[in-house]
């Protein structure tokens, strides 16, 4: 689902620019269960997660608890990173960043700061999980990301961002483990990260 919230323009043809979209987003009533990003000039709106997603999430997080970088966090929060650079706000279903990126009164948070982060792929998400977000992520230098495509039911980890993508990559499928690199550099065991038996 894809929303631009109204407001006043001078030029019809001229497409808002990236702040006027992150003030727009500030202004917008997102509706229960649902998060809001901004991806490709549009502010898009996409439902929060089912259960066992959630549970997939909870098995990343305390796997890569104990490898995090000194001074860094990791949450599945909602919370909106921000990449001028590349004019994205996106809020990553997993994110690692230094615990210095908390120490604002904004809602807008640095993407530089992010050491790590995970998108696991819905129906509504997966195509900018698997394209768009790659290209950002990777030219925003975002060390790490994480695929987790629920509907092909594989892992998927980068590294190496440059402006042209990531240039390394590997793929495994759930109950596998999988290599998280640098800054890590620890194993992720996919055990557990399949649908529930029925969905």
């Amino acid at each position: 689902m894809t929303l631009m919230a109204e407001r006043p323009t001078i030029n019809s043809t001229e497409p808002p620019s990236f702040e006027d979209l992150l003030n727009d987003l500030d202004r917008l009533d997102v509706l229960d269960g649902y998060k809001a990003e901004i991806i490709k000039k549009s502010i898009v709106m996409s439902p929060w997660p089912k259960g066992y997603y959630i549970r997939v999430m909870n098995l990343v997080c305390r796997q890569l608890q104990a490898h995090l970088p000194e001074d860094h966090f990791i949450s599945q929060t909602p919370n909106l990173f921000v990449f001028p650079g590349v004019e994205r706000a996106y809020g990553p279903d997993i994110h690692a960043a230094h615990e210095q990126t908390l120490e604002t009164a904004s809602n807008r948070l640095d993407g530089e700061a992010l050491s790590f982060v995970a998108e696991l792929t819905s129906s509504a998400t997966r195509d900018n999980d698997l394209t768009d977000k790659v290209e950002m992520y990777a030219r925003a230098g975002v060390p790490v990301y994480l695929i987790l495509d629920m509907q092909e039911q594989k892992a998927t980890v980068l590294w190496e961002p440059a402006a042209q993508g990531y240039r390394a990559r590997c793929s495994m499928p759930f109950g596998e483990k999988i290599d998280i690199p640098a800054p890590f550099s620890c194993p992720l065991d996919t055990t557990g990260f399949q649908a529930p038996p029925g969905t």
